[in-house]
Parts: C-alpha cells; sequence; structure tokens
C-alpha cells in the first residue's frame, strides 16, 4: 500500500469546479422535476411535447448522473478513491441520458444545434472528471 500524496492546487481548482459543476446539475434536475409546472410555462408547443415524450427512466438516469456525479465530486475534495466509481457511474448515465437525448427524439428539430452544445459539453466533462479522478488515484492522491 502506497501512502497519499499530497496533491497540487490544481486539484483543488478542479474538484471545487467539479463540486459547482454538479450541483449546477443537480439544480438542474430538480428543476425539472420539482419545478415542472414552472418549467412548462417558459416552453414552447413542440419543446412542451418534446419533454412530455421523455420516457420515465430518462428521469431516474438523469437522476443517476447528477446524484452520483455531485458525491463523487465531493469524494474527491476528501480524496476518496470511491469519486473514481461515481464518477464511472456518472459518466456511464452521462452518455445514456444524451445519447437518448441526441439520438431517440426530435431535439435537433426542435432547439436546433442549441440541443448538440449543452450535451456534448456535458459528456466531455463527464468523461474528463472521470478520468482525472482515475489520474488522481493512481498518483496517490486518493486513499
Amino acid at each position: 500500500m502506497t501512502t497519499p500524496i499530497k496533491p497540487k492546487a490544481g486539484f483543488w481548482i478542479i474538484g471545487v469546479i467539479a463540486l459547482l459543476w454538479n450541483i449546477m446539475g443537480v439544480f438542474q434536475y430538480l428543476s425539472t422535476t420539482l419545478l415542472k409546472e414552472e418549467m412548462e410555462q417558459a416552453l414552447t408547443e413542440e419543446q412542451l411535447a418534446l419533454m412530455s415524450g421523455l420516457p420515465s427512466w430518462y428521469t431516474g438516469v438523469f437522476a443517476i448522473a447528477v446524484f452520483s456525479g455531485l458525491l463523487a465530486s465531493l469524494l474527491l475534495l476528501m480524496r476518496r478513491k470511491w469519486a473514481v466509481s461515481l464518477f464511472l457511474i456518472s459518466m456511464l448515465a452521462v452518455i445514456v441520458q444524451m445519447g437518448y437525448w441526441l439520438f431517440a427524439t426530435d431535439a435537433m428539430e426542435v432547439y436546433g444545434t442549441e440541443a448538440v452544445v449543452m450535451p456534448a459539453i456535458v459528456i466531455i466533462v463527464a468523461i474528463f472528471l472521470y478520468f482525472y479522478s482515475k489520474g488522481a488515484a493512481k498518483k496517490t492522491w486518493l486513499r
């Protein structure tokens, strides 16, 4: 067993940004589930039809993605190896969620290129956080 090494400042900066990013994800999830009526008032008929047509499992995958990402971010800041597993779960859930959004819905027709930009960013961030946490564990910054 190797002794954990103290991480550099960049680790803490990335950890805090990851935490803030995932807090925003949780807020987005809660907005779409708890404040559904308020959000629906701001949508066009086409957007409302798209959102209403999403299967129930989609909301569950969304919850898994954001809450495992939030917990992983907290564990990363606590320097715990469990962060790697939770970032993996979050990344896989993000890929399923965003893959469905992009390829199984009419999101491109309804939202235009906006339907691709944010999902692409979310996927890239999820992949980065997983591999970053994996690298942090390899460098023994996590225990």
